[in-house]
Formats: structure tokens, sequence, C-alpha cells
């Protein structure tokens, strides 16, 4: 095993391309001691940790647009977008099973970065311990507005990417001193706080203060993490992946999301020596 960090960005089905670079490491036996991931991020790091090339893909592409996966008709009975049991307990333990076996029995670190609505702090949750029911996946990919708030242990979270949308430096608080970086965001991209944003703290601001106040200082946070990763690129401590092109965060089009999901397997598959020559330096 490697004695690097992994770092998972979040994006919904952005990490469509996390899932092409991930199905490649499978293929070519590339594993880290220490994993983290936020929001969607974390979902694909649930399948490439249990060893389960193509099923993250498989799942979205095949059910992104059945209702019962997503759709406003779930409001009426779980005051969400995405369909909670469905998404979270009926796919993966009865339509397309998640082999809890070898993802508990993984020999190293794996973390989820959740925020906690009542702080707008990032919390880390030890993934390994997830229940059935994937609370911790719920929570991590919690979106304001298009989720309720996810209680565990009686404390409602929202969305890591909220609180630390990449945690590098969670990882470097691991001790890890070499890091691969996946983005879903193309080289470049800078968040910015738009309209939508706003709306979302208005709609919180009394409920959930903090989340507001977190919503305020998102973009600046992002932005600044960018350039410490570009930082850290250029000083050969970290191996970013990047898509070419910006992908749809809610992408329907089954063709363009096997075009996503080559672009990080190609992306991956070109730069393969480069990578074993930074976890090797």
């Amino acid at each position: 095993m490697n004695n690097a960090s992994l770092v998972l960005e979040g994006g919904t089905f952005r990490t469509i391309f996390t899932s092409g670079i991930l199905d490649a490491f499978l293929e070519n036996n590339i594993e880290m001691p220490y994993i983290i991931g936020i929001s969607a991020g974390a979902i694909n790091a649930c399948s490439y940790v249990s060893k389960q090339p193509e099923r993250t893909f498989r799942t979205i592409s095949t059910y992104r647009n059945d209702p019962r996966y997503m759709g406003w008709r779930n409001f009426l009975t779980e005051k969400s977008y995405f369909g909670l049991n469905f998404s979270y307990n009926i796919l993966p333990n009865q339509l397309d099973f998640f082999d809890w076996q070898t993802f508990r029995k993984f020999d190293g670190e794996v973390e989820f970065g959740v925020t906690n609505a009542l702080t707008g702090e990032a919390e880390y949750l030890d993934a390994l311990t997830m229940d059935d029911e994937c609370m911790m996946l719920r929570a991590t990919c919690a979106l304001p507005v298009l989720f309720p708030e996810i209680k565990i242990n009686d404390t409602p979270y929202f969305d890591g990417g909220l609180a630390d949308a990449v945690p590098i430096k969670r990882a470097e608080g691991k001790g890890y001193a070499k890091h691969i970086i996946i983005l879903t965001r193309p080289p470049g991209y800078r968040k910015a706080l738009d309209g939508q944003s706003k709306w979302v703290m208005r709609a919180f601001k009394k409920r959930y203060p903090e989340i507001a106040k977190s919503l305020a200082t998102r973009a600046e946070r992002y932005n600044a993490t960018m350039d410490y990763i570009e930082q850290l690129e250029a000083d050969g401590k970290a191996f970013v992946f990047r898509p070419p092109v910006p992908v749809a965060s809610f992408e329907k089009n089954p063709k363009i999301m096997k075009i996503t999901y080559d672009l990080g397997y190609r992306q991956m598959l070109s730069r393969k020596e480069e990578l074993q020559a930074f976890l090797q330096g």
C-alpha cells in the first residue's frame, strides 16, 4: 500500500469523472492507506474500498432518471429531492449489492467529511463503522434544501463540502506528506458566491445560522484551498487529477455520463507512469 493520502472532492454527478480514475486504480492495484471523501466523492470512495469497479458509475447511469432515485416527488415522503431510502438502503442492499464485508475489512483508514449544522464546522467520520443504511453517506451528501438535515447520534449534519470542500489539511494532519487529489472542476476553476447560495443563506439564517455563515464564506475558502493545492502540486507534494472540461453536476444524458467516466479512466491510464514515479519518489 502506498504512503500517500487520497482526497476526493464531491460534486454530485461531476464525480463520474472520479469513478473512472478510481476504477483504473483498482485495475492497476493502486491502494492508499488513507482516503477521505466529501459528498459524492465519499460515494466513490466506498466502491473503491469495496473493490467493486464500475459499481458507482453503473448505479448512477442506471438510476439517474428513476424518480425513486431523485425527483421532486420524494419531498412528499422524505423531504428530500433524492430518494433517501431507495438510494442509501434499497439500492446498495437489494438492487446493486455493496460488498460490506470487503469494505469493512479495509486495512487502512477511510473518513467522510460532514458539516455540523449547529456549529458550521467540519467533522470527519470513521467511514468503516458505517451502518447498512449508510447514514454517514447521507450526511456527507446532504445538500441544504435538496436534503433534510441528517442526524447521527442526535447531531444534525449537512454536506461536508459546506465546511471543507477538499480536505487536504485534514490529510496533512494525519501525517501524510504526499497526496493524490481528485478534483471535479477543470484547471483554474474558482468559485463565486452565486444567487442560489445567497437564497439558501436567507432560508437557513434562522434555523441554522452557522450554516448560513458557512455558505457566506464558502467560495473564498474554496478558492484559497485551490491556491494551496496548486502550490502543493508545484512543490511535488500533490498529484492532482482534474477533468479537462466542465462537467454538469446534474447531468441527465447517459452518453455524456459515459464520456465523463472515460475521461477519468483514460486520464489515469495516460498518467500511470507519472503517478507511479510520484508515489515512489
